[in-house]
């Protein structure tokens, strides 16, 4: 079972919300196979808790603008690894220490990864 089209238009809402925020390192997961429940894992990488908590606040906004209910969040008072449930799409906005300590990407090295496409920046002067 792969990925429904609803996760993957969260995955790209939220996946322009972390870099709109300097979010860095963004994958896409689709673990709809070993997880019934979830489609989707986007993992963020931030440069501070400041930074991953602006990251998390920014990607709820827009998903809650887009008319996405959260189911849960968990970890955003010490931000070092926020989690966001949004039911299809589960985001993890870790701090780069936490990204590197926990390891996501090698737990489900198995699922496919989701391509993210992301709008291109504008840099004055070019």
């Amino acid at each position: 079972m792969a990925a429904t089209e609803n996760g993957r238009r969260m995955l790209q809402i939220a996946a322009a919300a972390a870099d709109s925020k300097g979010g860095e390192d963004l994958v896409g997961l689709d673990v709809s196979e070993p997880l019934p429940l979830v489609d989707i894992f986007l993992l963020v990488t931030g440069r501070s808790e400041r930074n991953v908590a602006a990251i998390a606040d920014e990607i709820e906004d827009k998903l809650l603008e887009a008319g996405h209910k959260r189911l849960r969040r968990e970890g955003r008072e010490e931000s070092r690894w926020v989690l966001l449930d949004f039911g299809d799409l589960v985001v993890h906005v870790f701090h780069e220490q936490e990204r590197v300590y926990y390891g996501l990407e090698r737990l489900w090295k198995d699922c496919p990864i989701v391509p993210i496409d992301l709008p291109e920046r504008i840099v004055p002067g070019r």
